[in-house]
């Protein structure tokens, strides 16, 4: 296999993307390597293709199969392992927020629990803290919520959602809107009468 200009721009992408999100740029750009080749690829391949060493590349690949969106592949007659990512986009969209999740947000989730336990059992001089780590804690379990709800729709409904976003946004935004003129015209009304 050889790279072609777009498929090189898009793993060098994938791996500056990578380290935004906190991954190894290796990681990422093995990740992306494996989504868009058409077969599946041996470690030697993979550490060709992007220069990188073979040790990075099957610490990558280990990583990745742990995260779940690379798997081992066996052709028969060939001795070598070789790797594909899952190329749905939509489920390897759920295999890497579950593991965000997992590895990010559930973490958390405990932490705040316990800081907020430990908040309440101090003075009243911890009164401030413990509310803004309640509110940060609520805000977080709505988040988890909201995603195990998105995690467990049918991949046409997820595409639904994603699609109708704008008209989500629109709707919630219209609402917004009038709440927002609402209480302007109220405030202005309770303006006249105090004059």
């Amino acid at each position: 296999m050889t790279l072609t200009p777009a498929a090189q721009k898009f793993v060098l992408h994938w791996g500056e993307m990578g380290q935004a999100w906190g991954i190894n740029r290796t990681m990422a750009q093995v990740h992306a390597l494996l989504f868009v080749a058409p077969t599946p690829l041996d470690a030697e391949e993979i550490s060709k293709l992007l220069d990188v060493s073979r040790s990075n590349v099957s610490t990558s690949l280990r990583e990745l199969i742990t995260w779940g969106v690379v798997r081992r592949v066996h052709i028969i007659g060939d001795r070598r392992d070789r790797f594909e990512a899952l190329k749905d986009v939509l489920e390897t969209f759920r295999v890497i927020m579950a593991e965000r999740k997992r590895r990010e947000m559930d973490p958390t989730i405990a932490l705040l629990e316990h800081c907020v336990r430990e908040a309440k059992l101090g003075d009243p001089s911890e009164q401030y803290t413990r509310e803004q780590l309640e509110k940060m804690l609520e805000f977080t379990r709505m988040v988890t919520t909201w995603y195990s709800h998105v995690d467990h729709l049918s991949t046409p409904a997820l595409l639904r959602l994603f699609r109708g976003g704008a008209l989500l946004a629109k709707v919630y935004g219209r609402a917004t809107a009038r709440r927002q003129k609402l209480a302007s015209e109220t405030e202005t009304a309770e303006a006249g009468s105090i004059s």
